[in-house]
């Protein structure tokens, strides 16, 4: 008895450690796919992996990791006052890697995956690795700016769509001289003049903003605003570049068709100005690569237009000289198999074809039945992206759609990743998908995907309460702390961690309603409310929270132009408004620089970990951390004040830190003053102000480093 009591504190811990079972620590359980706790991220075959476990210090017996059903146990490589850090290495095959953990502590075990902690194993959530997988280092984190180019600005009048140059969906086209009116209920056919010089014009802002990535809506040749019905995937759309021959004329008073379109026959399919759109677009890209920023394009390859030159619906290149006959006009066509007609009987000018969803106007490519457009489409792919263009990278169009069945849509995309990755390795392959994109993200197809599933909708729901089309209102997902982390844990486990970090994380976009419009909690169209409703009772407090998780959360914060500047709308068309310049929020545009800014500054942020920590109701907590920087982020989203207490210590916070404001808004306002937060046992207590969120940071504590001096200083005393 004696001797136990002349022990110190922490013998006497260690000695009741050793005599009773410990309680496992769940929360102090942590491991993930980031390079925190996998090195190498990437491997290649045969390459040696290091793979680490965390378990609170002295908390467990074994660590086991299973590899592809195959258990190794895992020994202690470092320790800290908190945390044991279990560790093994291997060489890895060429094989997909599956693995989980299991860990051993007083006699009981449990199980530990993407899910965490778990008494009964899902194999859904287990980890997975692909040896040879790599998605581009420049894409990872980087911030990107989606840009609609007919709304952003117009850099040269001169190609500006004219009144009635041609007819698209039964009506004239139509040019829009104010630039902020409002988008029309049908406003496909509406032209504002946007082009890529304007884009030129502003990268000076775009810079100052802290954009590393512009991804364009389509640019190539086509005859809506929105460009999603290509009419020539070799050129760039004069429309967008330069016009240097521009002959013939409008179409008269009551024209019903194209044939007499002749100016814009003339726009579009004279090889003068094709080339010359092609020259400026090499000059384009030039002068965003030189400022460090990197561009990517709009890959539309499930469909194409009706005005496109193989099918040739309008009938615009059908006695222009250098061009075949398109399969609508011609059964003897070169491209009669890239769509699929119905009915033999009805050329010339055969209607019966196949069209995407059943729009005429999008004409479905056939893949399955002509290897020559297969082949194309992947001369495509490699063509943009190499000299003298070198895009950056695709984003692909409705890519889960392509093809006829199943077979031949991996087939396709594992091809288009070899022709695309083969002449451009750094080069970025990005998906649209909604869903669960698992089985295209296995290391052989996409990079990765726009986030809707795991990053737009779960946001959208806990802040605002809608859908993201602003068609449905749940109140039950309105401030759903559980629901939100569910979602958030179930739908990111169907990422490969390469794959998570350069995903597309948005919160609006060209075919959703403006997240700043879904402040404002209401159901609505333009059709049923009128577009200037969409512009009313709208919460910034809301909007800056959610860009606050946008800059926070792992993978690459994606900026839809304008939002940044305040831009509202109702979605798809009203969502498609132009950029304000010389109205923006400006206040708003200067958070998002500081944010932007905060972002790239920190390591923890660009490349840290995600732990989720204990929230509260309308409170949603977490942690992003590095073995050297710890940061955590709260979300208030309720209209009142949220008293919380965060278990600090689950991200790394020691003894010796506290936590420092770096950024804090709420309803009216945000600030970047540096406050001070104590921590006391590991435990963060704060109090959230309504429509609130807060990025603190790991510091030394002044007050904790002198009373460890003059504790040093008696001590040093008593001993001498």
């Amino acid at each position: 008895m004696e001797a136990i009591q002349n022990l110190s504190l922490s013998e006497k811990i260690q000695l009741h450690i050793y005599r009773t079972k410990p309680v496992l620590n769940l929360q102090a359980l942590f491991t993930d796919g980031s390079m925190n706790y996998v090195q190498p991220m990437e491997p290649n075959p045969g390459e040696t992996v290091t793979i680490r476990f965390r378990t609170a210090r002295d908390n467990v017996e074994h660590v086991y990791i299973c590899l592809n059903g195959e258990q190794r146990e895992m020994q202690v490589s470092t320790r800290t006052d908190q945390f044991d850090f279990y560790q093994i290495s291997f060489e890895i095959g060429e094989e997909m890697l599956d693995y989980y953990f299991e860990i051993h502590s007083g006699g009981k075990r449990c199980f530990f995956n993407k899910k965490g902690p778990t008494r009964d194993l899902e194999p859904f959530f287990n980890y997975k690795m692909k040896p040879g997988f790599h998605t581009p280092d420049w894409a990872k984190s980087a911030v990107f700016y989606q840009i609609y180019v007919d709304r952003f600005a117009n850099g040269d009048p001169t190609n500006d769509v004219l009144d009635r140059e041609y007819i698209y969906i039964d009506e004239p086209v139509s040019r829009v001289t104010d630039w902020g009116k409002y988008p029309a209920q049908m406003g496909v056919r509406e032209f504002y003049g946007g082009d890529l010089q304007g884009v030129l014009d502003h990268l000076d802002y775009l810079q100052e903003l802290g954009v590393d990535v512009i991804y364009c809506n389509p640019i190539f040749v086509s005859p809506s605003n929105h460009k999603y019905d290509i009419q020539d995937y070799d050129y760039i759309d004069p429309h967008f570049g330069k016009i240097v021959v521009d002959e013939g004329e409008v179409l008269p008073e009551g024209a019903r068709d194209n044939h007499r379109a002749s100016k814009y026959i003339s726009r579009v399919t004279d090889k003068r100005n094709l080339e010359a759109s092609n020259e400026f677009f090499v000059h384009f890209v030039e002068e965003i690569h030189k400022r460090g920023m990197k561009i990517i394009l709009d890959g539309v390859f499930n469909h194409c237009g009706s005005f496109n030159k193989w099918m040739d619906a309008e009938r615009l290149y059908e006695n222009q000289y250098g061009y075949e006959k398109g399969a609508y006009v011609d059964a003897n066509s070169p491209y009669r198999h890239y769509f699929k007609f119905y009915n033999e009987e009805l050329w010339p000018y055969n209607e019966d074809y196949d069209g995407w969803w059943g729009h005429k106007t999008l004409p479905k490519l056939n893949y399955e039945e002509s290897r020559q457009l297969y082949d194309y489409i992947l001369d495509i792919g490699r063509k943009w992206v190499s000299p003298p263009y070198n895009v950056d990278g695709w984003r692909l169009d409705v890519a889960a759609d392509l093809g006829q069945s199943g077979e031949m849509n991996h087939q396709f995309w594992k091809d288009f990743r070899k022709a695309v990755k083969t002449a451009n390795p750094d080069a970025i392959i990005l998906a649209e998908h909604y869903g669960d994109p698992g089985e295209w993200l296995q290391g052989d197809e996409w990079d990765t995907v726009m986030n809707y599933s795991a990053f737009m909708e779960p946001i959208t729901w806990f802040l605002t309460g809608l859908e993201k089309h602003s068609d449905e209102k749940r109140s039950d997902l309105l401030g759903n702390t559980q629901a939100f982390k569910d979602a958030m844990i179930y739908h990111m486990s169907r990422f490969q961690y390469p794959s998570l970090m350069v995903s597309m994380n948005e919160l609006s976009n060209h075919d959703h309603s403006r997240f700043l419009t879904r402040t404002n909690q209401t159901v609505g169209r333009t059709n049923s409310l009128g577009p200037e409703a969409a512009d009313q009772n709208v919460n910034k407090g809301i909007m800056r929270a959610a860009v606050m998780i946008q800059m926070t959360w792992p993978g690459a914060p994606t900026i839809y132009y304008g939002d940044e500047a305040g831009v509202t709308g109702w979605t798809d068309p009203d969502n498609r408004r132009t950029y304000p310049w010389g109205h923006e929020d400006q206040e708003l545009i200067r958070f998002h620089k500081d944010m932007i800014h905060i972002h790239k500054y920190h390591e923890a942020l660009m490349k840290g970990s995600l732990k989720y920590l204990q929230g509260g109701y309308k409170v949603i907590g977490y942690g992003r951390f590095t073995d050297h920087e710890k940061m955590i982020i709260l979300i208030n989203s309720g209209f009142d004040e949220a008293k919380v207490k965060v278990s600090a210590w689950e991200v790394g916070v020691t003894e010796e830190e506290d936590m420092q404001q770096i950024v804090i808004s709420n309803e009216e306002s945000y600030s970047l003053e540096p406050t001070i937060y104590p921590v006391r046992g590991g435990v963060l207590e704060i109090t959230l102000p309504k429509i609130s969120a807060i990025l603190l940071k790991a510091v030394p504590s002044r007050e904790k480093q002198q009373m460890k001096a003059k504790e040093a200083i008696r001590s040093n005393q008593r001993i001498y």
